[in-house]
């Protein structure tokens, strides 16, 4: 079974409590979802392996640490997990980034896919797949399915900003392999799949749409 890792870090709490706000704009929006997804990867990075090589600082010869050669790649569930991608980047400059575009039937709430784009050797990255809600699981368990049957990826994670229990089942019957990083456990769903408490549609509220 895959482990569900929730970031309670308080700067993560303060700027997600002011994202829930009904009141607050794309701009501010944007802007807290790209610091916590930074904060979030900085956390999610942790178990990167390192190797020892020897540099020549000013002062003398040493032995210091280096990420062990893992190629890292990006992977955004379209439209919303957009907005997560620059805060990474900011920490994993050199990473390259996939797109899967997938959106959600208004009248099944299943997902539908009509976009996917990937680096040529995305099989060897250790891939970060992210999209800021995990409501009922739908979308991304049938990314993860697609990354690993299409693109043959073997080491992804995820991460999302909200989940609730009904997602989090959901992905961890699908992809026992494949750990789950969110910044919050919600409540519920609702009668409408959206989260409780929640903060609304995401992609709607990163770009102003309705």
């Amino acid at each position: 079974m895959s482990t569900l890792h929730v970031m309670d870090h308080p700067l993560i709490a303060h700027k997600l409590t002011i994202m829930r706000d009904k009141d607050t704009g794309s701009k501010d929006f944007r802007q807290l979802l790209n610091e916590i997804a930074m904060l979030m990867g900085y956390e999610l990075t942790r178990d990167l392996p390192l190797e020892n090589v020897v540099v020549e600082t000013p002062i003398c010869k040493s032995t210091q640490k280096l990420i062990s050669g893992k190629k890292l790649a990006i992977v955004p569930i379209l439209r919303a997990g957009l907005g997560m991608v620059d805060g990474l980047l900011s920490l994993m400059p050199v990473a390259k980034v996939g797109h899967i575009g997938m959106y959600r039937d208004p009248e099944t709430h299943k997902p539908v896919e009509y976009y996917s784009k990937m680096p040529a050797d995305i099989e060897e990255r250790i891939v970060i797949l992210v999209d800021p809600m995990l409501a009922t699981g739908g979308s991304a368990s049938d990314a993860l399915t697609m990354l690993k049957e299409k693109y043959h990826c073997k080491n992804i994670k995820f991460m999302c900003l909200v989940a609730c229990p009904e997602g989090v089942a959901r992905v961890q019957a699908d992809h026992p392999d494949v750990d789950i990083y969110t910044a919050s456990m919600d409540e519920k769903l609702n009668e409408h799949d959206y989260i409780v408490p929640g903060l609304g549609d995401a992609g709607d509220r990163i770009f102003g749409t309705i």
